[in-house]
């Protein structure tokens, strides 16, 4: 039982750390925060993700490169440019360290209000604090793990951040449903998205990615958006004013 309140616990948090974090506010600039908030964030993107923790400025960059690139050779995480989810999981990883380490060339127009903390990035995105967080893992299943198939989601829990990542990028181009029409693959993958903090609806998103607000029919859902206005409220972030376009 505490094997399976662990993973929803950290699905859901790791999650909130990429959905508002490093989607909405690094690549997309939708709110701003202070510099203190914002090393907070950092330092919760880190425990929350663990081993497969990613710098919200590099992460910035390559969804950025998606949404200027969507669907064609230069879109670095794109069904359309790999054979099934493993493979698009492997070649977004590989176009990440190449963003991350500077391998691979950004446009300046790409790079514009990242966060950018790279002294603490130093310390924790590296080979050896990622080993360090898979062994805190393994021993915290050898602890609680009832049954032998429960070391089977232990993959799941080390490479948490790229599944979530997969998931969506992977399925929103290729199941669903489309809200809006445009020149690319997007499509809504849940309704009601009570799994993705609403980054499921991945074609309203593309047709209106400064828009803070995921959902466009009455049935959908957006937490993520739900979440920001909290944030807003108790004064954490402030929301920049945004009209849809239609």
């Amino acid at each position: 039982m505490i094997i399976f309140a662990f993973l929803v616990i950290h699905w859901y948090v790791s999650l909130f750390f990429q959905s508002v974090f490093h989607h909405r506010y690094s690549a997309h600039g939708i709110f701003t925060m202070s510099k203190t908030w914002e090393k907070i964030f950092y330092v919760g993107c880190f425990l929350a993700q663990g081993s497969s923790y990613i710098s919200a400025n590099a992460y910035g960059k390559l969804h950025r490169l998606h949404h200027a690139h969507t669907d064609t050779p230069e879109d670095p995480h794109s069904p359309q440019n790999s054979a099934n989810a493993l493979m698009m999981m492997w070649q977004t990883r590989n176009n990440y360290i190449d963003v991350y380490t500077g391998k691979t060339f950004v446009d300046e127009r790409y790079t514009k209000n990242l966060p950018d903390w790279p002294a603490f990035e130093k310390f924790v995105h590296n080979f050896y604090m990622r080993f360090i967080w898979i062994a805190i893992y393994t021993l915290f299943y050898v602890q609680f793990a009832t049954e032998w198939w429960m070391f089977l989601f232990l993959p799941v829990t080390i490479l948490m951040g790229s599944i979530q990542g997969v998931a969506v990028n992977w399925w929103a181009h290729k199941f669903g449903y489309v809200n809006c029409k445009m020149n690319n693959t997007s499509k809504n993958i849940l309704p009601i998205d009570v799994i993705f903090w609403g980054e499921s609806f991945h074609n309203n998103h593309h047709a209106n990615p400064q828009n803070p607000n995921n959902s466009i029919k009455w049935f959908e859902f957006d937490s993520g958006y739900q979440m920001m206005r909290f944030l807003n409220k108790i004064r954490v972030i402030k929301l920049k004013p945004y009209q849809v376009v239609a």
